[in-house]
């Protein structure tokens, strides 16, 4: 024995003093000998001492599992700060470092992981006459367990009565409840006795009505499932582009396990083994157990069945059983049947095409590209110094994104500059080539709208305008934020990771307040540019009907809404939005960051 063995752990010491007294020359005892005494093992139990002793101590505890959030959050109210100080500019530039921000998403995952011990798989070499069993003793939590048709805040698993069987099998274990926690109980686990009652010839109901009544500790005697281990959590973050509710939802399988969201939620897909129902967590909750929302196939199957019964609808709440439901060769199995399951809403061979909304001719050619909107898969786009993404206003005509656009450039000339468009026009004598329009030829302009070089082109009176991507990286290159405010049909072109722009979705008022605003402001019309005069009604509900056909086409694109009720309000939310995407990792599709 060296001589660092004095400092060796006294439990070391024993075994090896113990091995000593073994007398025998084997392998087997000279391996054991060799590996007590390697400085690796010594290094690992010291280790180990340490997290024992260390975690007995409340300090060592993660006070909060979402450091990023918090981080987010401060970055928002500084946001309000008017007047700048040093310690202000210090404290910014400290959160913005890749570094710090890296050293917090690692405490994140580090205060979320899952140090509970898990049970391997049972060996698919097991005597078949001898059945495994594992007793499990869980404390009873505010977390759900039920069937198919009803639910108990249990301890976070759901059961059902397997088809083919008839046992009660643990149907789903929920990511981040205390089952999951157990690492002992997973999907597929056969349930023999729960707090010593026999299930055998019960109802998942009669199970819930045991656990119910049950106080305390809860123990479950299961025979385990072959070769189905606990999954692993997946890192998948998605951007919910619809909103759900579960109490609502007649198809999910336990509706207290749901998980309710909003459009525009940053959702933790922790769990897709599922075809009809994912296991999620809203971005920064400090709720770690999981919950049931609909997967991409069942969202897209409900969002067609709906466009098929109500074709017209655009503000994607239409009703979910039709009277009128038209029929198929699928007919018997809508969601309007009287035992409504998911599979119903899964599209099947003869699923007809979706019917589209009637606009005007010329504006088809949206449709024929119409996705169906449900997740957008995300990541966390950091701010890059020097090179600031470009800021996007999109609206219906005559809603005031040109005018929300002149007054962010007039708050700072220097920093905010918008591209100098491209024509074909012959230029005018007193007109210099740069300024006001870059003058190039109508071939050469032809050719590069062919090669995909512009973001957006029209014709007028004869001759081509246009804005270049290649002006849009320009001015981003330099440092300078580049603001644009192109038609809605350009952001196909924009939302491109060449140029990961933000974009602002500018809505109008209801269709009340935008009369009286624009009528108590003398606001002249967008749409007559031969004559100063105002809006029309008509062209009132032109704005407001644009408006939410823009939202209904290009709605999953737009990182942000301001409703330009009053030009004053707008533009300071506009200013604070320019200030997030200068300094704050925002979320963006992954394809951007990969």
């Amino acid at each position: 024995m060296d001589s660092s063995a004095e400092n060796w752990d006294p439990a070391l010491i024993k075994l090896l003093t113990s091995l000593k007294e073994v007398q025998s020359d084997g392998e087997d005892v000279a391996f054991l000998s060799e590996l007590l005494q390697s400085k690796q093992l010594h290094a690992l139990v010291q280790a180990h001492n340490k997290i024992v002793a260390n975690g007995k101590d409340d300090k060592f505890y993660p006070l909060l599992s979402n450091a990023m959030q918090v981080t987010l959050e401060v970055f928002q109210m500084l946001a309000d700060v008017i007047s700048v100080s040093k310690e202000y500019e210090e404290l910014l530039s400290l959160l913005q470092k890749p570094h710090f921000q890296a050293i917090l998403c690692t405490h994140d995952a580090v205060a979320q992981k899952d140090y509970y011990p898990h049970l391997p798989d049972v060996p698919s070499d097991a005597d078949d006459e001898e059945e495994t069993v594992k007793i499990v003793q869980l404390v009873k939590s505010d977390e759900p367990l039920g069937g198919a048709q009803s639910a108990e805040p249990i301890v976070g698993a759901t059961i059902k009565t397997d088809e083919e069987t008839g046992k009660i099998v643990i149907a789903r274990v929920m990511h981040g409840g205390a089952a999951d926690r157990s690492g002992l109980i997973h999907a597929g686990d056969e349930v023999i006795e729960v707090n010593g009652i026999s299930v055998e010839n019960k109802t998942p109901s009669d199970v819930l009505a045991i656990l119910q009544s049950s106080e305390g500790t809860i123990t479950f005697k299961l025979v385990p499932s072959f070769g189905k281990g606990g999954s692993r959590e997946s890192k998948v973050r998605v951007r919910a582009l619809f909103n759900y509710n579960s109490s609502d939802d007649p198809y999910i399988p336990c509706k207290e396990a749901g998980l309710d969201f909003k459009k525009g939620d940053i959702l933790h897909i922790v769990s897709q083994d599922d075809a009809y129902w994912w296991q999620a967590r809203r971005e920064g909750d400090r709720v770690m157990r999981a919950g049931l929302i609909p997967s991409r196939a069942l969202q897209e199957g409900r969002i067609i069945h709906e466009r098929q019964t109500d074709p017209q609808t655009m503000d994607g709440n239409p009703a979910l059983c039709s009277p009128t439901t038209a029929s198929s060769d699928c007919g018997p199995k809508t969601p309007c049947s009287p035992n409504p399951t998911a599979t119903a809403l899964l599209p099947c061979k003869s699923t007809p095409k979706v019917k589209k909304i009637i606009y005007d001719i010329k504006e088809n050619d949206d449709f024929d590209r119409e996705i169906i909107p449900t997740y957008e898969e995300v990541a966390r786009l950091y701010p890059r110094p020097g090179l600031v993404r470009p800021i996007v206003l999109v609206g219906a005509p005559g809603v005031g994104r040109n005018e929300l656009r002149r007054r962010l450039i007039a708050t700072d000339p220097e920093k905010y500059v918008t591209p100098i468009p491209f024509t074909s026009r012959p230029q005018k004598a007193s007109e210099q080539n740069g300024k006001e329009y870059v003058f190039v030829s109508r071939e050469k302009m032809e050719q590069d709208i062919s090669e995909g070089k512009f973001i957006e082109h029209g014709e007028y009176k004869g001759n081509l305008y246009g804005t270049s991507a290649e002006s849009v990286e320009s001015i981003v290159n330099s440092g300078r934020v580049c603001v644009i405010s192109p038609h809605w049909q350009a952001l196909k072109m924009l939302r491109t990771p060449r140029l990961r722009p933000y974009i602002v979705f500018i809505r109008p008022p209801s269709r009340d307040r935008l009369v009286e605003t624009r009528t108590s402001a003398n606001a002249r019309s967008t749409f007559d540019k031969d004559s100063s005069r105002s809006f029309t009604e008509e062209e009132f509900n032109d704005i407001i009907r644009s408006s939410n056909r823009i939202n209904f086409l290009y709605g999953y694109m737009f990182d942000e809404e301001i409703v330009n009720e009053d030009l004053a309000s707008a533009l300071t939310q506009l200013l604070k939005a320019s200030w997030k995407v200068q300094s704050e990792p925002l979320w963006v599709p992954a394809s951007w960051v990969q």
